[in-house]
């Protein structure tokens, strides 16, 4: 199976608050994708849409709010038969787990518009701890959050039983975001 995508969110709804504004996620201008080798191929996979909300506060970053969730049966592959096989159990278990959640509980100034955001990641039932540096900046009248966030697929039991052979599909897989709001 060529796995052309990693993951793809139904809804996204992305209120941030700087301390003198209100923003709105651009949905055209936002991209969020999921890098990974198949065969030792490069692949690289957006996310289609997500739901969620984020409270930035750039005066005091340590109150920043964010969840996120990503329903897995929006997964899109670019083939009904490759959408349809991620959905299973051995992959995503996407009816008994049918959305994967981020949750930061940690936003820390590492310098200019840099920071280590911390949070849980919860994926087919299994939640970790996350780490990932983030940068922030102004674009036109709103914001720009960019980032990369790293995982391994099997350690949240995504690919099992003949998929956990990483020589298939590799293990590491970088989670890419370019997050752009409007006021």
């Amino acid at each position: 199976m060529k796995l052309k995508h990693f993951f793809s969110i139904l809804s996204f709804a992305f209120i941030t608050h700087n301390a003198a504004y209100a923003q709105h996620l651009d949905l055209k201008k936002t991209k969020i994708t999921a890098s990974f080798k198949q065969m030792n191929v490069a692949v690289e996979a957006p996310f289609k849409q997500l739901q969620g909300t984020l409270q930035f506060d750039a005066n005091k970053p340590e109150n920043s709010k964010a969840q996120f969730e990503i329903n897995i049966a929006s997964f899109d592959l670019g083939d009904p038969q490759y959408n349809q096989e991620v959905l299973k159990k051995e992959w995503f278990n996407a009816a008994q787990f049918p959305k994967a959640i981020f949750a930061l509980s940690s936003l820390k100034p590492t310098g200019a518009n840099k920071f280590l955001a911390t949070g849980q990641l919860t994926i087919k039932g299994i939640k970790q701890n996350v780490s990932f540096t983030l940068t922030n900046k102004k674009e036109a009248a709103g914001l720009v959050f960019e980032g990369t966030l790293p995982i391994k697929r099997l350690s949240f039991n995504i690919g099992e039983g003949e998929w956990k052979d990483t020589s298939m599909v590799a293990d590491e897989v970088l989670i890419k975001f370019y997050v752009v709001t409007t006021p």
